[in-house]
């Protein structure tokens, strides 16, 4: 895998991370269960951040330490093969909290990716 690859995983994260938070600006996590594109919206997002984490090579990833790369790829698993058991109320707090230090970490990663 080249640097440019690499560099694509990474903007793959930042971008689909920022989209997933940027989607429940203004809802609550009520919105979750009533929403079903909200759930589902949030559940691909996910997914793609954590699938694109799991692209991104064993050196780059020991490099970027201050992200969590094992629970990132590790929610994308539970999201494939759990489908139809996803914790809504586990899927906000990451969205809520989780996210957002994922966001910042990335932007220092990235070069010229602060928006």
């Amino acid at each position: 895998m080249t640097r440019r690859d690499t560099t694509v995983r990474l903007r793959h994260m930042l971008d689909y991370a920022r989209e997933a938070h940027e989607t429940v600006c203004g809802k609550k996590r009520e919105d979750l269960d009533d929403d079903r594109q909200l759930n589902l919206s949030l559940v691909r997002l996910l997914e793609i951040v954590g699938e694109a984490a799991a692209r991104v090579p064993t050196d780059k990833r020991e490099k970027y330490s201050g992200i969590p790369w094992p629970e990132i790829i590790g929610l994308r698993n539970r999201l494939i093969h759990g489908y139809d058991q996803v914790n809504f109320d586990l899927l906000w707090e990451i969205v809520e909290n989780d996210l957002p230090p994922l966001i910042t970490e990335l932007e220092k990663i990235l070069p010229g990716s602060d928006s």
